[in-house]
């Protein structure tokens, strides 16, 4: 299974004072990324209504490396590294990497699925746990036990 990989354009909107890529557009550009996996796998916000099922975060937390630019040309991926085995509660990591190569950034966030009825945590229906099967694994990727998270 391959990486998914999405370029992302720089907007002016998103440089800050010192002329590099403000803090908080590291995770508007994650957030980007993980909803075009989910669409793109069927996971819309339509399906998610109708599943009356949806995420939530715990944790995001960002790692900077290296500045970003206006100029500079940027990808941003989406792997899992740690979920349940039912995916009730799963993290995944964004990496943005430069043009030559460089990371300059890395996000990490823990999620969970909530009942939108119930308003209660919740495991996911077949159609989503298939979805976070088909998530390219990190190197690092393992299972968290029912005693954690």
């Amino acid at each position: 299974m391959s990486k998914f990989i999405v370029p992302i354009q720089i907007r002016w909107s998103d440089i800050d004072q010192n002329r590099h890529l403000r803090h908080s557009a590291y995770y508007d550009y994650g957030a980007t990324v993980r909803m075009k996996y989910l669409n793109g796998h069927g996971l819309t916000t339509e399906k998610m209504e109708t599943l009356q099922i949806g995420p939530i975060l715990f944790r995001e937390e960002a790692h900077f490396r290296r500045e970003i630019k206006l100029e500079d040309k940027i990808t941003v991926d989406v792997e899992i590294y740690s979920a349940k085995e039912d995916y009730s509660r799963w993290s995944l990591r964004h990496n943005f990497v430069k043009e030559d190569g460089t990371i300059a950034a890395i996000i990490n966030m823990d999620g969970a699925w909530l009942d939108l009825v119930k308003r209660k945590l919740a495991a996911p229906p077949d159609f989503v746990v298939e979805i976070f099967k088909s998530f390219e694994r990190s190197g690092d990727f393992a299972f968290i036990n029912n005693s954690s998270k």
